[in-house]
């Protein structure tokens, strides 16, 4: 009796010891985010590697890359997969026309209205965990979303319905692409960087491009005269942390617990900088003689019939693309969206 109680004395010492020790061990990634150098988002993803820091006792340090520096922006998901850093920061939709379930993990078009709805189907509803599965094929790990606001359209001509868009030149990509085309859009998908130009020659009559203060940043009250809102185009945008499978199962969970949770918290601080930076750039827009419109909510809601079979044929007969798809109408008929 008294050499088991000595034996397992040792062995539970020893556990408290490995326990320890694994919560002490020293780890260093790297991540290649979306965005440049000195903009906001960045300043949050910087936010987003301090606060991992501070939750692991500074033993777990990510050093952190802006969009394209370590690989151009369309190589992340192809490093990241092969382990030529261990993290990203990406936009699921990028990647939707190999992986049909990404479209619905990254926006919506005229589907949810609110950050929180869209964030209450990944933490509440198994989104999540849908997200996860999407990525199981790819040697890919969904750590957690960042979710925040609408995007506006800028556009040369006045639009105060979504009749009025059908027949003009838009510049959309991914999902909201595909739905706008439902609307008899011209759509014209071009990278971010060209849409100032193409707005100025008239390549396009109006465009999606980004949040009202980096599109303001981006001089777009040069170029176009109207801002339309609500942006039903991508009325919430889901940006993703997503890390290599082996490097994930190689944490202790304490450390994946420190990601999950930081990528939580500063999902919340980038919403509400967002929140209260719209205005401040709204107001800048019309100082510079922007006219701000708004769609009527009773036209939004008419339109969604379309977007939804617009949203089923992006779908298509793919399995894990139609499971999120159905989970999250389900949702959107709960809050009477559908």
């Amino acid at each position: 009796m008294r050499k088991w109680l000595i034996t397992t004395a040792v062995s539970a010492g020893l556990s408290v010891f490995a326990g320890a020790a694994a919560a002490q061990e020293t780890v260093n990634w790297r991540m290649q985010s979306l965005w440049d150098a000195n903009t906001t988002p960045q300043e949050f993803e910087e936010r987003f590697v301090a606060r991992v820091a501070e939750l692991t006792d500074g033993n777990f340090q990510i050093r952190l890359f802006s969009g394209g520096q370590i690989v151009p922006a369309a190589e992340a998901f192809e490093a990241v997969q092969s382990g030529a850093f261990e993290m990203m920061k990406t936009f699921d939709g990028y990647e939707a026309g190999t992986v049909p379930a990404f479209y619905f993990t990254s926006t919506v078009p005229f589907g949810f209205e609110t950050p929180d709805q869209m964030e209450a189907w990944f933490y509440e509803l198994g989104g999540l965990e849908l997200a996860r599965d999407a990525y199981d094929d790819y040697g890919l790990h969904y750590v957690a979303p960042s979710v925040y606001g609408e995007e506006p359209i800028h556009s040369t001509f006045p639009i105060e319905s979504i009749a009025e868009m059908a027949g003009q030149k838009g510049r959309f990509v991914g999902l909201a692409g595909q739905v706008m085309a439902a609307f008899d859009v011209a759509v014209t998908p071009m990278a971010t960087g060209e849409v100032y130009s193409a707005l100025e020659r008239g390549v396009i009559d109006f465009a999606d491009r980004g949040d009202l203060t980096a599109n303001l940043e981006a001089g777009l009250a040069e170029v176009a005269d109207y801002v339309v809102l609500p942006g039903v185009h991508q009325p919430v945008t889901a940006t993703a942390y997503v890390a290599n499978q082996e490097a994930w199962d190689a944490l202790p969970r304490s450390y994946q617990a420190a990601l999950e949770m930081a990528a939580r918290e500063v999902s919340g601080a980038l919403r509400q900088h967002i929140l209260v930076q719209d205005q401040v750039a709204l107001a800048a827009f019309r100082d510079a003689g922007i006219e701000v419109l708004r769609l009527d909510e009773e036209d939004v809601q008419a339109a969604r019939p379309t977007a939804v079979e617009a949203w089923r044929a992006a779908a298509g007969d793919d399995e894990l693309a139609n499971r999120i798809l159905e989970s999250q109408l389900d949702f959107m008929r709960q809050l009477g969206l559908l």
